[in-house]
């Protein structure tokens, strides 16, 4: 469910070895966000190249249903939307970012920039912006020109033309501002020359503000009270912050080597998942990058012992570069529950229940998100009454699945009706379904809406490639939408995926002062399960691959962030609760969008409960801790069903004492993506 919010593959086979995607990003202003420049690392292979996806576009009704707002993005750049720097992009006023370790944000005549100060609530860790240093270059506009994997390229401009651009990155230290002509720069905050360096030269300058010491490298002239200072074209300047523990010449030195660009490869093996990103500087020079928690398990031999930056999820450790990888457990992706251990009894009371909720089953909702949950709704009970034998409940859910999806899957369908189908917006570059829902139109929550449609298909075709074939024409648009890799004309690469962050981002264009934010975090992982069985319905490895990357990093950092982390970390110190169900750029809420009730706090981290969802046991003992803070007096609240089902991953006892709860349960509790023969069965697949 998510009313009131604007955030709410394994199937390779077993002894599969490194699998390999390289993913180069865009450094250089063009039609395609993922572009290439000379070089760079180009991809090896796409993800819905433009051959493939220029048909089936074409094929849909093309249509803006509802404008994104103005966005400072230059000519020919696919508009940025569900990105970590959305809310710089787009609106009236650019919002600040938060490109860890450093917080960030545009002012009317350059930017400004700053170690975010964190401190600890009983229901809130806030991280907001810090403009500890400003720098005015006399734009009277910024745009963004170029962004990649984890990097973003902002265009400083005059009346008569550019004057520098300016490159920001997740995971960089470091702000650089390269001149495109001869510029004078005006700081806020008055530095001073470091040991070494001449009384109005460049080299090395620094400041002290709220503790942090801050440092500019940059090879102009300053002048005498250390807030003006002169470029020529051509040269750069860089900012940086030093870490508690860092070495402030280690961190001077990089700072002479400015960031140009990132990139990313993966791999996947039969037990982990690999994420690689490469920090690229101008001159080939070292960089230094920050490791997030969950990238603790870093591979590679990286030196990890140069300082650690404080942040709202927790410690950031800084590594050298010029790469930063790190390996997660693979999660395998799954589409049914394993109901071959049932006895007589159980079989049988599944099989009645499953044969009264088909009958009870209503018409389907018109709009995304509730008419794609009732698509996952139905394909839970098909594949549970195939288990059991339920062979006429069975034959009538495929029929009004297969029926459904038809109608929602017609190419054309918006062409003569108003829901239930897809339109291409040609302006903000994705698909958009009718009815739309809580602001998908303009973007928000695409994953969330697509992920059941993406599941519920590759159920139902899971065994018949010619429904596959029937629904890929607009199936594939869906998955494009969230999933493209490579070079595009029509979608970005990974609308809503961070990979440097592990995890993705929901609202479309962020207007936040706390950057951009996801609450359910299940929902996408659920999303991506969903990818990798339509991929091993529809026979598309490379998807296949990809979707369980995506998978196994987004259950990694939703553990890491929302529902498991280590609550002995100081950052949690003063932090009255073992979960934050609403996390940002800039801070982590224990608060949703559409309930302050304790139980919607978890249930939104755990729906829908899908058959993947067996990475939320991975501790018992957590399980248990955080059902005592959402539902400590049992389990009639909101989202009952959802922690009932969640309770059952603590152990086989859990799961025989949720199965008596369930008996119990009020038929109101049960959400409408749920279904009491669907909560019995997960129990009893769990006993």
């Amino acid at each position: 469910m998510t009313t009131g919010r604007t955030g709410v593959v394994g199937l390779l086979t077993a002894g599969l070895v490194l699998v390999l995607f390289a993913l180069a990003g865009c450094s250089a202003t063009g039609a395609k966000q993922g572009a290439t420049d000379a070089g760079s690392e180009k991809p090896e292979t796409s993800i819905f190249p433009d051959d493939e996806i220029g048909p089936l576009v074409a094929g849909v009704p093309s249509r803006t249903v509802a404008a994104l707002p103005g966005a400072r993005l230059a000519d020919g750049l696919i508009p940025p939307t569900n990105r970590w720097f959305s809310g710089l992009v787009f609106g009236d006023v650019s919002m600040p970012v938060f490109p860890l370790p450093l917080s960030f944000q545009l002012t009317g005549g350059g930017f400004a920039l700053g170690v975010p100060m964190v401190s600890t609530g009983p229901k809130v860790i806030t991280g907001g912006f810090t403009g500890a240093i400003t720098a005015d270059v006399g734009a009277r506009s910024q745009v963004v020109t170029a962004y990649d994997e984890a990097s973003v390229t902002i265009s400083q401009r005059g009346d008569d033309g550019e004057i520098g651009r300016t490159v920001i990155a997740e995971g960089s230290p470091f702000v650089s501002f390269t001149a495109s002509r001869d510029v004078d720069l005006r700081l806020g905050t008055a530095m001073t020359a470091a040991t070494g360096a001449e009384e109005g030269g460049g080299g090395v300058w620094t400041a002290q503000v709220a503790g942090t010491r801050y440092g500019l490298v940059f090879d102009g002239v300053m002048n005498g009270d250390g807030t003006r200072f002169s470029l020529r074209a051509g040269q750069a300047a860089t900012w940086y912050a030093v870490p508690a523990g860092g070495a402030a010449d280690r961190f001077a030195e990089a700072a002479g080597h400015p960031l140009v660009g990132t990139s990313l490869t993966y791999t996947v093996t039969a037990d982990t998942a690999t994420t690689s990103l490469s920090y690229r500087t101008a001159d080939g020079g070292e960089t230094l990058i920050a490791a997030m928690p969950h990238q603790s398990n870093r591979v590679g031999g990286t030196d990890c012992s140069l300082g650690h930056y404080p942040s709202v999820y927790g410690e950031l450790t800084v590594c050298a570069g010029p790469t930063l990888a790190w390996s997660v457990p693979r999660r395998d992706a799954a589409g049914a529950l394993d109901l071959s251990g049932l006895d007589g009894a159980a079989t049988e009371r599944l099989a009645a229940q499953v044969s009264a909720d088909v009958a009870d089953t209503g018409t389907f909702p018109e709009d995304t998100y509730f008419g794609g949950k009732a698509l996952y709704r139905a394909a839970n009970l098909l594949s549970i009454a195939e288990q059991v034998g339920a062979a006429g409940a069975a034959a009538q859910i495929r029929k009004r699945l297969v029926d459904a999806l038809d109608q929602w899957l017609e190419p054309a369908g918006c062409s003569s009706r108003t829901t239930r189908c897809f339109v291409y917006d040609p302006a903000a570059k994705g698909l958009v379904g009718l009815a739309a829902s809580f602001g998908s139109d303009t973007f928000n929550d695409h994953h969330f809406h697509y992920g059941y449609f993406l599941y519920a298909a590759g159920v139902a075709a899971a065994n018949d490639p010619e429904l596959a074939a029937r629904w890929a024409p607009v199936l594939n648009l869906l998955a494009a939408d969230l999933a493209t890799s490579g070079p595009s004309d029509w979608f970005p690469e990974r609308r809503v995926f961070d990979a440097y962050a592990g995890h993705s981002w929901a609202s479309g264009t962020a207007p936040f002062g706390d950057g951009n934010n996801q609450e359910s975090s299940s929902e996408a992982v659920s999303a991506w399960n969903g990818l990798a069985l339509w991929a091993a319905a529809s026979g598309q490895a490379g998807l296949r691959t990809e979707a369980s990357w995506l998978l196994s990093a987004e259950a990694a950092s939703a553990r890491a962030y929302w529902t498991d982390f280590p609550l002995d970390d100081p950052v949690y110190t003063g932090f009255e609760h073992p979960i934050t169900s609403l996390v940002w750029g800039g801070k982590r809420d224990y608060a949703t969008w559409f309930s302050a009730e304790p139980s919607a706090m978890l249930g939104i981290l755990v729906l829908p409960m899908s058959p993947v969802s067996g990475y939320l046991g991975a501790d018992p003992a957590r399980v248990r801790a955080n059902l005592a803070d959402a539902a400590p007096n049992g389990y009639d609240v909101l989202f009952g069903d959802y922690l009932l089902m969640y309770s059952a991953l603590a152990g086989p006892d859990d799961a025989e004492a949720a199965l008596a709860a369930a008996k119990a349960l009020p038929a109101d509790r049960i959400d409408d993506g749920n279904s009491r023969s669907y909560l019995l069965a997960w129990l009893y697949s769990r006993r």
